[in-house]
């Protein structure tokens, strides 16, 4: 969920670095002013009124969002009735000489994030595989611009529910299984819990799927970390008086360690305060209040590393540091049962702070796997 989410992961919660101070954060002045107050210099009745108006901070014209325009060929609304969703997808479709179908990278973000996160991924993927590996990248319920229809709700994120929703999505844009490219399934954090799930579900619908990707998530460490999380997203800013003040702190609080991602997603993780709006409350809030998904989050990823074991197709974990795998998969990896690798110099947002690492990474395990779409592997077999 955050750089600092990673720390916890790592079971170092007492060594969790400090996030910047919220840069609108008034206490210090409020406390100055509590210890100046007296009885004898409280105001009249007449003089009272609401607080001051608190200017807006200067953008930082170094922290400007940039358009997506130039990562993906298209950014288009899915209709998708059964899970009575507009979803958001983005969307470079791939380009083969023989004319089929070919092979396509699904992209699940975590939560918070949006589809935009994997936006130089997807360039990086592009020009690797000079366009043979098509790439798409969703949105998830209550992320992004992906919308309810017909008024319907659409605040539950659990992981039955948000599984549903991307195989409901794949069935609309591959409608015939048949005549589907194969699929290489990525899920980054929350994302991860998700595509290990709709992987044999798409197998059992006569999809062909290629492997499943993890990025930075292991069920132990993530469990462990989880009643830590409220104090960790309590020193996340309430809202930003513009777009830039938001890319700026999610670089400065080493949320996202890699600027020129961070001016193409981050503009998708906040939306205009609803009016109307409190005296001294941000222009922008987040889309996405990570702790109003408090509930979900042991369903996110309790029986993470046996659902990853049991996808009957290429498995591929990829990490930012050296994470205490849990017991299932410490075992599963002495058996040879998935591939793992290590970025270097990332955070928990590893595909936005070194994308070209990456695309190199999922692009070698895609031309392994890309023709050999069931049964367990073995290490040696990617």
């Amino acid at each position: 969920m955050s750089d600092l989410y990673r720390s916890a992961m790592h079971a170092r919660i007492a060594k969790i670095p400090q996030l910047p101070p919220d840069p609108y954060d008034d206490d210090d002045e409020d406390e100055e002013d509590e210890a100046a107050d007296s009885i004898g210099a409280l105001p009249s009745i007449s003089g009272m009124g609401p607080p001051p108006a608190r200017l807006p901070r200067t953008p930082n014209p170094e922290y400007e969002p940039v358009s997506a325009a130039a990562y993906f060929s298209d950014a288009v609304q899915v209709e998708v009735p059964e899970s009575k969703l507009d979803v958001c997808v983005y969307y470079t479709p791939p380009q083969t000489a023989d004319g089929s179908a070919g092979s396509v990278m699904v992209c699940h973000h975590g939560a918070g994030f949006s589809g935009l996160s994997f936006a130089l991924f997807a360039k990086e993927v592009t020009q690797l595989t000079k366009g043979e590996l098509g790439v798409l990248s969703v949105d998830a319920r209550r992320h992004g611009k992906t919308v309810p229809t017909g008024g319907s709700p659409d605040e539950d994120l659990s992981l039955d529910i948000l599984v549903e929703d991307l195989c409901n999505l794949l069935q609309v844009v591959f409608a015939d299984p048949t005549a589907a490219p194969s699929l290489l399934l990525v899920g980054h954090s929350m994302g991860g819990a998700v595509v290990v799930r709709v992987a044999p579900r798409l197998i059992a619908a006569k999809y062909r799927v290629a492997g499943v990707a993890v990025l930075d998530v292991v069920e132990g460490t993530a469990l462990d970390a989880l009643p830590h999380m409220p104090a960790i997203l309590n020193s996340r800013p309430e809202g930003f008086d513009s777009v830039s003040d938001a890319i700026e702190w999610h670089i400065t609080a080493h949320q996202i360690r890699n600027i020129a991602s961070a001016r193409v997603s981050v503009p998708s993780l906040i939306v205009p305060t609803p009016e109307p709006r409190a005296p001294r409350a941000r222009a922008f809030t987040w889309r996405t209040p990570l702790r109003t998904t408090g509930p979900y989050w042991e369903g996110w990823f309790k029986g993470l590393s046996g659902a990853f074991l049991a996808a009957r197709t290429a498995r591929l974990l990829v990490l930012a540091g050296t994470d205490r795998l849990d017991r299932e998969l410490m075992i599963g990896q002495m058996q040879g049962k998935f591939q793992m690798v290590v970025v270097p110099n990332t955070g928990h947002m590893l595909h936005e702070d070194d994308p070209a690492t990456l695309a190199q990474t999922l692009v070698e395990f895609w031309r392994r796997n890309e023709r050999v779409v069931g049964g367990i592997k073995k290490v040696g077999d990617l």
